[in-house]
């Protein structure tokens, strides 16, 4: 009695007493379909027609096989559509279970009366050599220049803002309107810190008019070791917030930073005779044995170390702002406090 040869690709009837080595003309390995093309893992022809892959001649001599091949396990779907679930189902993979890192606690704010540490200062070589030249220069044109007080006709006032100049004895007599603080340049935007009237235009910008009224500073002596604008910025990576203080020639004798985990107190001189001072106070905590103040030819640059990864929302922390109703009560007191003396 024949029996059916199950090797795929031969499909032909045989005599199983009478079934030699090499009888049969087979494929040993599987179909592959892929990009519209089909063939067999065990040869290399491929083809897109179904009825030429199907004619494809085997690649392997062999006997022929008449035991059946077992079906593949067809799962069991309940009329919703979903699988059941079986009795005893086996795992077709390692299960490895991951459990996420514990979220790291969020550092307490210190108290802002933290004893101020002074910050480690690195001085680079640029700066060296530049203050070396600027005090040879200053030697050669010390021994040419003398002192005097007269005020030349057209010098410009040195308050920041003001864009008067000296026309005689009277123009000390008029108000300078200047602005006080120091202009910050952050993101596009340029303001003054004193008034922030911000701005993305530079000419928009040097055309505020200042917020301040005073008196005009026309000799350059006497601006010596007072505060002057300075423009400086910030930016953050990861781990540090930097700020950066563009003063050119910075003398690092007299200039430092004091610091707590909470708090800046900088004082920068530079060129000889111009002061920088500012106090921030800190949107978050730093690390102070870990922060330092690199000084540079053209800038100063204050890294601090965060106290914890995460991103800062701005450099300084926003002073509480008093609501309506605590200032009617406030005011209610002190004048209740008036009617009582």
């Amino acid at each position: 009695m024949s029996s059916l040869c199950y090797n795929k690709g031969c499909g032909e009837r045989f005599d199983p007493e009478n079934n030699p080595d090499d009888v049969c003309t087979y494929h040993p390995g599987v179909p592959v379909f892929h990009d519209a093309l089909k063939g067999w893992s065990c040869c290399k022809r491929r083809t897109t027609d179904f009825s030429d892959f199907l004619s494809i001649t085997g690649c392997t001599k062999g006997p022929h096989n008449k035991e059946k091949p077992p079906e593949p396990v067809k799962p069991n779907v309940t009329s919703s559509g979903e699988k059941k679930d079986n009795e005893d189902p086996k795992p077709k993979f390692n299960e490895y279970i991951i459990s996420a890192p514990k979220p790291q606690e969020a550092i307490q704010r210190p108290s802002a009366d933290e004893p101020m540490v002074r910050l480690q200062t690195k001085v680079s070589g640029s700066l060296k050599q530049a203050l070396e030249k600027l005090k040879l220069s200053e030697n050669a044109t010390e021994t040419k220049e003398e002192d005097s007080d007269e005020i030349k006709i057209g010098t410009s006032c040195k308050n920041g803002g003001c864009t008067k100049s000296f026309d005689g004895p009277g123009s000390d007599a008029d108000v300078c309107s200047y602005h006080s603080g120091v202009p910050i340049f952050h993101e596009g935007m340029k303001y003054w810190s004193c008034c922030k009237r911000k701005t993305s235009d530079f000419n928009t910008f040097l055309s505020q008019e200042g917020c301040t009224k005073g008196t005009h500073l026309w000799r350059k002596n006497d601006a010596c070791k007072k505060v002057v604008p300075c423009r400086f910025d910030w930016h953050q990576t990861g781990a540090q917030v930097i700020i950066s203080i563009y003063a050119k020639n910075t003398i690092p004798n007299v200039s430092y930073v004091d610091a707590n985990s909470t708090s800046l107190n900088i004082h920068i001189l530079f060129d000889g005779e111009k002061k920088f001072d500012q106090d921030i106070k800190l949107w978050g905590v730093i690390d102070v044995s870990k922060s330092v103040i690199n000084m540079m030819a053209a800038k100063v640059e204050v890294v601090m170390k965060k106290s914890e990864a995460m991103s800062w929302a701005r450099l300084d922390f926003p002073l509480p702002v008093s609501s309506p109703k605590d200032d009617e009560k406030k005011k209610e007191e002190d004048d209740s406090e008036d009617e009582n003396e």
